[in-house]
């Protein structure tokens, strides 16, 4: 067993961070101040290879989840904000097209999308439907030549400047539970939409946007999948992009450490450094085991999904991990800065709330802990324990 990371991954990696600290770093605090991700970042993050997809033969074809869960760590160590404002066009909008989309919406949007020039995002929350992601209201009403949706849906990372939004709606009232709802590809300039850009404090500078839909008309040949299976489908996203969002938690962790401990070397209290207190020491390495834990199975996640294996149950266990660990390591280190880290432009203001964000995206704790329970279920065999 190899727990090496590939050395072209490697490679790859090195290569980022110079992107990183060249396109990044550098107009993080502009982005900030403006309250957006500019549409020309995902343009260059495009042009310099950056995304997981490519189109081939008309298809989208998907590359290595470790290579991009890598990449998402990366990132988030630097700024969770532009992470998640990359997985929602990536994980979200294009793994929708990707795996529900008809051969015509690969190739009508593929290309652009794979560029950075069509923007793609994923309606499914409203204010009354979280986590029972069956529980939606948006409605879809069969016409003439397709579709009128009516309804909102609340809380859209990119909603704001994206371009199409992959939109769950109920479609058949009076189907089961799990046969109502359908999901479409919803021109956000469509007439009857309107965008709401709303006011929030975690991953800043992406925006969180809510969509409301009035007699939107959508075509029949933008149903994405099977009519009355988009429950299914929604979900199968989020497993997708939960391995992702897992590595973005653990950046998110990574970034808030590296500040605490080079702080800590340096920060004197009654005479010696932080860090050489047992009390923080023993804190440090306790924390520094639970990333670790984090890590091994985020990339087993990760090895799962690119073995085209069932991924469901390490996609949660790497979420649920991930996300208990950055709630911790990033109050601790905003602990370890003192009344300092309080300050907005601090570099670790960010990151304790951006930690409570990625604990909502992709399903709460509560709903890792049910998928956890009913795929350790599966895979118990009984006196032989548990298959891994």
């Amino acid at each position: 067993m190899d727990f090496s990371i590939p050395t072209d991954h490697q490679e790859e990696v090195r290569r980022f961070r110079i992107f990183l600290d060249r396109e990044l770093s550098p107009t993080l605090s502009r982005w900030h101040e403006q309250g957006a991700v500019p549409r020309s970042f995902f343009e260059l993050f495009a042009e310099k290879g950056w995304f997981n997809f490519s189109l081939k033969e008309h298809r989208l074809v998907k590359f290595s989840a470790l290579r991009e869960a890598l990449l998402a760590e990366e990132m988030a160590k630097i700024s969770p904000g532009v992470a998640v404002a990359v997985l929602a066009h990536q994980d979200l909008g294009l793994t929708g097209l990707w795996l529900f989309g008809s051969d015509e919406l690969h190739e009508k949007y593929g290309s652009r999308a794979v560029r950075g020039e069509t923007l793609l995002c994923v309606g499914n929350t409203e204010s009354s439907a979280g986590s029972d992601s069956a529980g939606i209201a948006m409605a879809a009403k069969k016409v003439d030549g397709g579709w009128l949706l009516n309804g909102s849906k609340a809380y859209v990372t990119n909603g704001f400047i994206s371009d199409f939004a992959m939109v769950t709606a109920v479609s058949d009232p009076q189907g089961e539970r799990s046969r109502r709802i359908s999901m479409f590809m919803v021109d956000l300039q469509s007439q009857g939409v309107n965008r709401t850009k709303l006011h929030k404090q975690v991953w800043i500078p992406s925006d969180l946007t809510r969509i409301q839909c009035t007699d939107v008309f959508v075509p029949d040949d933008h149903l994405l999948g099977e009519r009355g299976r988009g429950l299914q489908q929604v979900l199968s996203i989020f497993t997708h992009s939960r391995v992702i969002i897992s590595a973005l938690t653990l950046g998110t962790a990574l970034g808030a450490f590296g500040w605490a401990l080079e702080h800590g070397r340096k920060r004197r209290i009654f005479g010696r450094p932080v860090l050489e207190h047992q009390a923080k020491a023993s804190e440090s390495a306790d924390l520094y085991a639970r990333l670790e834990a984090a890590r091994l199975m985020t990339l087993k996640a990760c090895w799962a999904m690119d073995e085209g294996k069932d991924f469901r149950l390490e996609s949660s266990l790497a979420k649920y991990l991930a996300v208990g660990i950055a709630r911790d390591v990033t109050t601790w280190s905003a602990d370890l800065f003192g009344a300092s880290s309080v300050i907005l432009e601090h570099p670790v203001h960010k990151f304790p709330m951006d930690a409570w964000a990625s604990s909502l995206g992709e399903g709460t704790q509560d709903v890792q802990k049910l998928v956890i329970f009913r795929e350790m279920m599966k895979r118990y065999q009984g006196s032989s324990g548990i298959e891994h």
